[in-house]
């Protein structure tokens, strides 16, 4: 079983690092345009998953999703952007991808669910479209190019939420197998 050793805990150190420029350019692309902001998700499912799948291959024990969960939290106080709307979410998602691996005995399907849970990092950032909208509309105005919070708020009517996570997960799931494939990583297929 691959645990917490020297050699593992400076890969980790490598997926936290390639984790974290993940998530600041799914953020970054977000500004480029409301369409890609609407596509968090999807981008993060891209980008995210297979850093995720291999950090979880490279431990099979506690403590790598929490890891990860807490370099974004980081992230945001540096950016001195730590809200509970970015913060509390990570946490709930790196406790629920600890539980998740550790009920799955860090088993190939645990890890799997884990990593999709982890590439919803950005979810409180982007999650407020839909669940805090004058809030994004206000903040788009004061902070985004003329124009941009109209159209935001034009590409991401209600129905959208579902299925930019839909796809999304599904994205991530595809990616994370790919990985898995390329790396030959310990899997139960």
């Amino acid at each position: 079983m691959k645990k917490w050793n020297g050699k593992n805990a400076a890969k980790i150190l490598l997926y936290l690092v390639l984790y974290m420029a993940g998530t600041v350019i799914t953020c970054v692309l977000g500004a480029i345009h409301p369409i890609m902001f609407v596509c968090y998700q999807i981008i993060a499912g891209i980008l995210l998953s297979g850093v995720v799948i291999k950090a979880f291959d490279t431990v099979k024990g506690p403590g790598v999703a929490a890891i990860l969960a807490l370099g974004i939290i980081l992230i945001f106080f540096l950016i001195k952007d730590a809200s509970t709307w970015h913060c509390i979410p990570l946490i709930i998602i790196g406790l629920a991808a600890e539980i998740i691996r550790k009920v799955s005995k860090y088993s190939w399907g645990g890890d799997l669910i884990a990593t999709v849970v982890m590439t919803f990092s950005t979810f409180g950032f982007y999650g407020q479209i839909w669940l805090n909208r004058a809030f994004t509309y206000e903040a788009a105005v004061e902070e985004m190019p003329a124009g941009y919070a109209d159209g935001l708020m034009a590409v991401s009517p209600g129905w959208s939420l579902p299925l930019v996570l839909i796809i999304g997960i599904l994205v991530s799931v595809a990616v994370s197998n790919l990985t898995a494939r390329l790396f030959h990583l310990d899997t139960d297929f």
